[in-house]
């Protein structure tokens, strides 16, 4: 928690500083209180009150009344910014080094998971600090200062407040232990209970048309009634402490009294008796006092576990490195748009096999070149490695005649353009989807946006009564699956970047606009790399090159006519989607 406490700035460790400050001069007349309340006893007991004596001390102790209120209100004000600026700072560092992450960490944390440290645990830490500036400052000061007054006023009261302040601190100290490990659990099923609800709303339509809302109602009750179960223990757990806090306070009371009145009865005169029930009225102030910031402090321990938890979480993200690094210096290249593999292989984590082995191929700039292969045999495993989404096990990755791993990030990326095998798109609308990422103006007087576009004929846009203005909800719910794939090629050929991979981008468009679309990039890229990843022998027929994978391994590489004669693995996908005559 200390670490994650770094992150205060200068400024908010002055508001700290004042904090403190207004804390110890609350303290200080919370404490002064007692002694006006100790005169007027002893005056009445002696038979001297008189009253400018009971105006003056009654006045002085409603001016530390008020006093003690407004340096409360400041200080609340001031731990509440410093609250809130740590938890502004905490959300950003998560995002931005989230941001950084690539799908090794990002699968590792699982997305759940990162969203409730940066969402819930934030929240839990701005919660402490909000409280704590008040009462965790408050509470020691409080406790120390009261028995210290107390100390000097009579052995027998010190013990017996000594005894309660022991029982309460074994009772606390018992109870968080107790409770320590099941705040840890309550955040990890807070993390799978995120899970099976994110699971089930994204996966509603299949839900509804296989009629499984039993089977999920049942797997999201399993979670709810664990989490349900932890919550009911620690809460009850930590409920036996006001009880106790309570039953100390009764106690306490009981036993000042009970030894007051012992002292006053062995009291030798009048004046002595006086000046003994004035001390017992100011040490029963003192003592409740004491239990008060013990009472503080309970509210603090149930909050505590459950934070300290919470900042091991956020920590434990911010120290992870991301696995893909950069270098800053930027690189030089000779040639624009070619991508070389040079004995590549890859795997997935530290454990298993190779999922890609032995892969050398060479796309020279202009080229159209085309991926096929059977599901699960690496396809889209292989193109993520050209833009950094992985790092490769063995071999290297050449864009230019450089190591991808060479270059700097924004280099990278200004080279390389891609529309992923499923189609993100953000809220917002067409035209901020389509720019995505561009400092450039968007709107009607882009033209590249509507030649992007054009290009993917996306001719729905113009049918809109908003045109390219037309809303986008989150994740494209608003489009159909053809829609949302027009939409991802047309910001991929806004970027106008050297490298254009398209990773099966075409599958749920028909034939026709498939055809439109390949025709209308092959037009419009001139001197573009295109590497095309597709399922259809019609979508990638006319590729300058062909390369045919097959359980992670080339199995053909060249044009169309060369794999039917020569790669039968080839031969048989274009067989089982074209009779013989029309190949």
């Amino acid at each position: 928690m200390l670490r994650v406490l770094k992150k205060l700035n200068r400024r908010d460790l002055c508001f700290i500083a004042i904090c403190f400050g207004l804390v110890v001069v609350q303290v200080w007349l919370d404490l002064t209180m007692p002694d006006y309340t100790q005169r007027l006893t002893a005056s009445v007991s002696a038979g001297t009150l008189e009253m400018a004596q009971v105006l003056k001390n009654g006045g002085q102790m409603l001016l530390c009344a008020l006093g003690s209120m407004a340096a409360s209100v400041v200080c609340g004000f001031f731990a509440a910014q410093v609250a809130a600026n740590l938890a502004r700072t905490l959300r950003r560092d998560l995002f931005d080094r989230i941001t950084d992450f690539a799908d090794p960490e990002i699968g590792f944390f699982t997305t759940p998971s990162l969203i409730t440290r940066t969402t819930n645990d934030v929240v839990q830490m701005q919660m402490l600090i909000a409280i704590g500036l008040q009462v965790l400052i408050k509470a020691p000061i409080l406790a120390v200062w009261a028995i210290s007054k107390i100390s000097a006023t009579s052995v027998e009261w010190t013990t017996a407040v000594l005894i309660c302040v022991v029982l309460m601190v074994t009772v606390i100290g018992v109870l968080v232990g107790l409770v320590y490990p099941r705040f840890k659990k309550i955040q990890k099923l807070t993390d799978r209970l995120n899970d099976v609800t994110r699971e089930n709303l994204s996966g509603v339509r299949v839900v509804r048309a296989f009629h499984a809302e039993d089977y999920q109602e049942k797997k999201f009750e399993r979670v709810n009634e664990e989490i349900t179960r932890t919550h009911l223990f620690t809460s009850r757990t930590m409920g036996i402490m006001m009880p106790v806090m309570s039953t100390c306070m009764s106690g306490l009371t009981l036993a000042i009294y009970w030894i007051g009145a012992y002292l006053i009865n062995d009291a030798a005169d009048l004046p002595a008796r006086a000046a003994l029930v004035g001390d017992m009225t100011a040490f029963t102030q003192y003592a409740l006092q004491v239990v008060a910031a013990f009472i503080m402090l309970v509210a603090i321990f149930i909050v505590l576990p459950r934070t300290m938890v919470s900042a091991k979480r956020i920590q434990e993200v911010l120290d992870t490195q991301p696995s893909i690094s950069y270098p800053e210096a930027p690189v030089r290249t000779q040639s624009a748009g070619e991508v070389e593999f040079r004995d590549v292989s890859f795997r997935y984590g530290d454990d298993g096999e190779d999922c890609l082995r032995n892969i050398r191929f060479t796309v020279r700039p202009g080229q159209t070149f085309a991926i096929i292969g059977a599901t699960g045999t690496g396809k889209s495993t292989l193109v993520n490695l050209i833009p950094r989404f992985y790092d490769v096990t063995g071999g290297a990755v050449l864009v230019d005649g450089v190591d991808v791993r060479d270059y700097p990030k924004e280099q990278l990326e200004k080279k390389v353009s891609i529309a992923l095998q499923k189609a993100i798109l953000f809220q917002g609308d067409i035209a901020s989807n389509v720019t995505y990422g561009s400092k450039e103006p968007r709107g009607d007087d882009d033209p590249r946006l509507h030649t992007a576009l054009d290009i993917a004929h996306a001719d729905f846009v113009s049918q809109l009564p908003e045109g390219i203005h037309a809303p986008v909800a989150q994740g494209g719910t608003n489009l159909s699956g053809g829609q949302k794939q027009r939409l991802s090629i047309a910001r991929a050929v806004y970027k106008q970047a050297e490298i254009v991979i398209f990773d099966d981008t075409f599958s749920a468009l028909d034939y026709r606009t498939d055809m439109l679309v390949r025709r209308s990039l092959r037009e419009n890229l001139q001197g573009v790399t295109v590497i095309l990843v597709a399922q259809r022998i019609g979508t990638i027929k006319n590729a300058d090159q062909i390369l045919v994978l097959h359980e992670g391994q080339i199995a053909g590489l060249g044009r169309h006519e060369e794999l039917l004669k020569t790669c039968p693995i080839y031969k048989e996908i274009a067989l089982s989607q074209l009779r013989e005559e029309e190949l």
